[in-house]
Parts: structure tokens; C-alpha cells; sequence
């Protein structure tokens, strides 16, 4: 079958359409599924810094990685660093008997007490007593007595004379401070003293608040 000229080129540029689309077809999954991240640039290399040994100062190393706490150093052609080892390792765990010895024959020179010595105490002198704590008597006497009941006041009346009536009953003369009472056996003398009998030479008064009787004395002129 022979193709025109006409159909020729229509068949050319289908096809070069069809490589067009299918390209953008491969462009576009790559970008929506692929990420569409370029790749980055390497990062740059991490300086390490090496122990100095005795009498070098400490340097840092190119083209190291450092990876968390142990840090791997990256191959880099060239001289290989040195270990220096831990600090540890420069400590002598040897038990040396001479110092210890020497140390235990140092002697306690001070002028104080050895603390290390129950004997380098002073001795304790106890001073001996002048006189016993407690007066011997005092502890054997026997305990108060508890006291009676408070006496009772004087009635504050005076007997300074009596007179007798015709009917034969006496009157007494009673003197309170400045003031001067007469009365029979059987009056109140103050609304507290009752006159209870009249004699030649007392009389008998009672202190009705107290419930006391006393006998007062005829003064003498």
C-alpha cells in the first residue's frame, strides 16, 4: 500500500508527538512521585580534634566524620592518627609495702591527748564534799501539823461600873470607843453583842456573829 506525500508527513509528526507527550508523561510522574528533590550537595567535612601527646599540642584532622558519641574517622589518604590510649592507663595500680610502712611508724608527738590512746587521758579528780547536801535533821523532823482554826476576835466593849434598879436587876455601863451604852441582861448592844447576865465584877457578852461568848472584867477606876 502505497502512503502520499500528504499522509507521509502526518504520520511523521504524530509520531513525533507522540514521543513529546509520553516525555512529558515521564517528566511529570517523575515530579510528582519521584519527590522532585535535585541531590544536594555533599556536606562539608567535620574537623576532629585529636589529643595532644606529651609536649604536642593538639591538632585537627581533615576529612573526619563524627557519628554520635564514637566518632569514625573518614579514610583519607595520607599517615594514619595515633592512638593515644585513656587516662587510666598512665596510673600504676602497684601496692607499694615501703610507703605504708614508712607511714606506720610515725609517732604521735603532740602535747594534747591521743585520740588513738584510751590511756592519754588526764585522770578525773573528783573534789570530796564539805558538808552533806541535806541537813540531816531537817529531813528527820516530822511534818508540820496543820494549824487550828484562827482564834476568834475580842468583843470590843468595856465593863466600867453598874447601877441596881429598885426592882433589883443591875445595869451595866458600856463603853465603845467614845460612846457609852446602858443595858440589862438580855439587850443588844452594836446589833451584834448581847448583854447575857450582869455581875459585881464581870459580865457575860455574847458576839452573836461568831456564836462566842466572852466574859469582860470590871475596869478599875
Amino acid at each position: 500500500m502505497k502512503l502520499g506525500t500528504g499522509n507521509r508527513r502526518q504520520t511523521i509528526l504524530a509520531g513525533v508527538l507522540g514521543v513529546l507527550a509520553l516525555a512529558a508523561c515521564i517528566f511529570i510522574y517523575e515530579e510528582v512521585f519521584g519527590g522532585g528533590t535535585t541531590p544536594s550537595a555533599a556536606p562539608a567535612p567535620v574537623e576532629a580534634i585529636v589529643p595532644a601527646t606529651e609536649g604536642a599540642p593538639a591538632r585537627a584532622t581533615p576529612n573526619t566524620v563524627a557519628a554520635g558519641p564514637a566518632a569514625t574517622p573518614a579514610p583519607v589518604a595520607g599517615r594514619s592518627a595515633k592512638p593515644v590510649g585513656t587516662a587510666s592507663s598512665a596510673l600504676d595500680p602497684t601496692l607499694h609495702m615501703e610507703a605504708m610502712l614508712v607511714s606506720e611508724q610515725v609517732e604521735y608527738s603532740g602535747n594534747g591527748r591521743n585520740i588513738f590512746s584510751p590511756n592519754s587521758a588526764p585522770p578525773v579528780v573528783i573534789p570530796t564534799p564539805i558538808a552533806k547536801a541535806r541537813n540531816q535533821a531537817a529531813v528527820n523532823a516530822p511534818p508540820p501539823q496543820p494549824a487550828g482554826p484562827a482564834p476568834l476576835p475580842p468583843i470590843p466593849l468595856k465593863f466600867f461600873g453598874f447601877e441596881t434598879s429598885t426592882n433589883g436587876k443591875r445595869q451595866a455601863f458600856l463603853l465603845h470607843d467614845d460612846d457609852v451604852y446602858l443595858a440589862f441582861a438580855g439587850d443588844v448592844v452594836l446589833r451584834r453583842y448581847r448583854v447575857i447576865a450582869i455581875d459585881a465584877r464581870t459580865i457575860q457578852v455574847e458576839d452573836m456573829q461568831n456564836k462566842n461568848t466572852q466574859t469582860l472584867p470590871l475596869l478599875a477606876n
